[in-house]
């Protein structure tokens, strides 16, 4: 690159990539499982990005390199089949995520313009076609993926901004607003658990981690762009829950729990807040389709490199990497298979992880990174504990969103050790 990255670019990219389409997707079910609760679940799970960003910060200093989480794993464990499976479960997770924001763009964009008399196909139909849409943008030019992606973060912005503050206002005298009082809230274990169902609105801040060899004077701005994009992240999460709670009776939340945002701007703006906010969630998703199609690409086709996936994924088709064209197909089938909150839930538990991972690798390290042990250690636990909980929570709940999860682990490393113990053979 002929031009370095400055501290606004930087935290554009970590905000950017946690305020996509996560927040659309997941607070109506964030509301259903932790109910008054709401700001707390995504407080909890914004301590856990904040803690685990320490880990980001150390390794992306000590290695810069635009391989990012791939290359900070690679670094902890070698090229070894353990480290294979992790970052196949990354591009796996990344297309998780694409699904996750597919859904959440079927279930807005019927509001708008329903095409047939059924909601639920009108939103299968959207969810496909997007991604067939950024598949051919990100085809015809990565270029003009950029463009989309720096328009969009301004204009998602400015829309969950105003919301907060029309929102903040429209809250004195709401009846609804006692419903925040610690008596609506969910046991502290719900709480947790709802959390880390939502831990996917976090994920985007360690895109930063690919960009850090462009960053100037890293020393000073990569920990300020990890930092200040975090806890501004959380901030804005836990106002937007307090606003939305504080706004819809739990029926409401109920019924409109996959566009609950849009439905949230009603009783202040009515039907025009009800279309502003739809098409913020509309532009916010496929923005974030848009960009985690070119990153979920990018990993893939760096995992190939580094020899933990077949050579053939460095192939180009159509002047493109050919992971593009299999992380797309994968997630339409990913999105027409599986409910939200399935997707939700193997997301949160791919995610937590990953970064349990980079934790201990950045506990690992932390003579080399010039790190604390402590610090990356907490983040560890942190993360491993909450990734058990969910599951726990979720087998009492939906044993198959549990065996979802852990198949998809389980297929990860399996493909891994099957590919290293075919290429020995040769």
């Amino acid at each position: 690159m002929s031009k370095k990255i400055g501290l606004k670019e930087a935290m554009s990219i970590g905000i950017g990539g946690m305020v996509g389409g996560g927040i659309f997707a997941v607070l109506g079910l964030a509301a259903a499982m932790a109910k008054g609760g709401t700001p707390i679940s995504f407080l909890i799970a914004g301590l856990i990005a904040l803690i685990t960003s320490y880990s980001y910060v150390k390794l992306s200093l000590k290695y810069p390199d635009r391989g990012g989480t791939v290359k900070f794993i690679n670094q902890g464990f070698g090229i070894s089949i353990f480290s294979g499976g992790i970052n196949n479960l990354l591009w796996v997770s990344y297309i998780i995520m694409l699904a996750l924001y597919a859904s959440a763009f079927g279930s807005y964009a019927p509001n708008l313009l329903q095409l047939t008399s059924d909601k639920i196909v009108d939103s299968h139909i959207y969810a496909t076609g997007i991604v067939i849409l950024a598949t051919a943008i990100n085809y015809y030019s990565i270029a003009v993926v950029g463009k989309i992606e720096s328009y969009a973060v301004i204009i998602k912005l400015i829309i969950l901004l105003s919301f907060v503050v029309v929102g903040l206002y429209g809250l004195f005298g709401n009846p609804h607003l006692e419903q925040l009082s610690p008596e609506h809230w969910e046991s502290p274990f719900k709480l947790l658990t709802a959390g880390m169902v939502i831990f996917v609105a976090y994920e985007g801040f360690e895109l930063i981690a690919n960009a850090a060899p462009d960053i100037e004077n890293p020393e000073k701005n990569i920990p300020r762009a990890y930092y200040w994009s975090v806890l501004f992240v959380i901030l804005l999460y836990i106002i937007i829950a307090a606003v939305t709670v504080g706004s819809l009776a739990f029926s409401d939340i109920a019924t409109a729990q996959d566009y609950v945002l849009a439905e949230a701007a009603k009783p202040m703006l009515g039907k025009i807040g009800f279309t502003i906010i739809t098409v913020a969630a509309l532009i916010s998703t496929f923005s974030a389709i848009n960009a985690s199609l070119y990153g979920g690409t990018r990993v893939n086709y760096e995992i190939a490199e580094d020899d933990e996936l077949p050579c053939e994924f460095t192939r180009k088709l159509w002047n493109q990497p050919i992971g593009l064209l299999i992380t797309a197909v994968a997630t339409i089938i990913l999105v027409n298979t599986l409910k939200l909150e399935s997707i939700s839930t193997a997301g949160s538990v791919g995610f937590l992880l990953i970064f349990a991972v980079v934790n201990y690798v950045g506990f690992k390290l932390y003579k080399e990174v010039n790190g604390k042990k402590i610090i990356p250690l907490l983040g560890f636990i942190l993360c491993t504990v909450a990734m058990i909980a969910l599951l726990v929570q979720h087998y009492s709940v939906s044993k198959l969103d549990v065996f979802i999860a852990l198949g998809i682990i389980l297929f990860c490393f399996l493909a891994e050790f099957i590919y290293k113990k075919t290429e020995r053979k040769r």
